[in-house]
């Protein structure tokens, strides 16, 4: 039995939604990579892999993870336990700590800095800053700070 246009438009109008949904999606993970990317100081494939990995050990969906981290950078609030897992994350991943995290001893199980990453010194009250490349040393970080 052949479709009716009004079931093709319906069907159409739910594929437009499903898109629509999928492109809004993809942006909002993308910008937290980006985030990743900036105070985890990773790789863009490192950071897909640090939500990757905080979505999987929270039992969150990847896409409400990087919501929540979204809203980490604006106004500077994330549940506990995403923080943890993010800070464990970065940590495999990545040479620094969450900035604004405790700046404790590290876990035996982190190698530290990947070869030919250089940690640098520290600057500012925050311990997860460091200057910008070819900031001289005890320069305040003229990055934003979530």
């Amino acid at each position: 039995m052949p479709e009716s246009d009004a079931d093709r438009i319906g069907e159409l109008q739910a594929e437009v939604a499903q898109l629509r949904e999928a492109v809004a999606s993809h942006a909002v993970v993308d910008q937290a990579i980006g985030m990743m990317i900036a105070l985890g100081r990773v790789t863009p494939e490192e950071g897909w892999e640090v939500l990757r990995d905080v979505s999987q050990h929270s039992n969150i969906r990847l896409r409400n993870i990087a919501e929540l981290i979204l809203i980490w950078g604006r106004r500077g609030e994330i549940p506990a336990d995403v923080r943890a897992r993010l800070e464990d994350a970065l940590d495999r991943y990545g040479p620094t700590q969450v900035p604004g995290s405790d700046p404790g001893p590290r876990s035996g199980s982190d190698p530290g800095p990947r070869s030919g990453s250089d940690p640098g010194p520290r600057s500012g009250s925050d311990p997860g800053h460091r200057p910008a490349q070819g900031a001289k040393a005890g320069a305040e970080d003229p990055r934003p700070r979530p």
